[in-house]
């Protein structure tokens, strides 16, 4: 298959991913659920992180998530200790996830009974940049264990969210990772983005973040 053929046929799917996401935005603005997808590299503490704050906002929020991955259902598994509704969607080969999957995972359920959905993307940093999920705010992860270049290397993903997560930051005093750098990089590629630096393991920044996203559910809806 030639180059330009390639081409052609993934526009054509990011085009019917688009018209699906559109579709599914607009459900989910009229159910009154504010939708959080949330990508990173593997071993940022995606899950946890996400099990924490499904935790933190309950029960003052209806939250529930759908949990993208390769194979298993062991992050599904985790997260449904924190007693929200969870469903895990399994992409076999696929390295991100769809619309279409994510318009599928909610056949059986009623978003109109939720005020938080939350997306976990399969862990990569590459591949799902591009795909719309129809959610309000994309959320990227990055732990204090990976490299300060991490937005430099990976541009895409880095400007299509709109807040930066730096996660682990208990573990900064056993790691050579700089902090400043580290978030120079990321204005350099998305001045706009918001930052927040947490520890899922000591709870600090958890529930300012969640604090902040409540806010925007508030925005979302005016």
């Amino acid at each position: 298959m030639s180059e330009p053929r390639l081409v052609e046929v993934r526009r054509n799917v990011l085009k019917q991913n688009d018209v699906i996401a559109r579709d599914l935005r607009e459900q989910f603005r009229n159910a009154g659920v504010f939708v959080v997808s949330l990508v990173s590299s593997p071993g940022s503490g995606k899950t946890t992180f996400l099990e924490k704050t499904l935790t933190q906002l309950q029960p003052q929020y209806r939250v529930a998530a759908l949990v993208g991955d390769l194979a298993t259902e062991n992050d599904a598994v985790r997260l449904a200790r924190s007693k929200a509704p969870v469903k895990q969607i399994t992409t076999g080969t696929l390295c991100h996830l769809e619309a279409a999957m994510v318009e599928s995972a909610l056949k059986e359920w009623d978003v109109g009974q939720l005020d938080f959905l939350f997306i976990e993307n399969v862990g990569n940093l590459v591949c799902p940049s591009a795909y719309d999920l129809g959610e309000d705010l994309r959320l990227v992860l990055l732990s204090v264990t990976e490299g300060e270049d991490k937005p430099l290397k990976y541009p895409h993903m880095f400007r299509a969210a709109a807040v930066v997560v730096l996660t682990k930051t208990d573990l900064l005093p056993h790691v050579g990772f700089d902090v400043g750098e580290c978030l120079a990089n990321v204005r350099r590629v998305n001045p706009a983005a918001r930052v927040f630096q947490l520890s899922v393991r000591n709870g600090s920044g958890v529930p300012e973040l969640c604090d902040w996203m409540a806010s925007q559910t508030r925005v979302a809806r005016a």
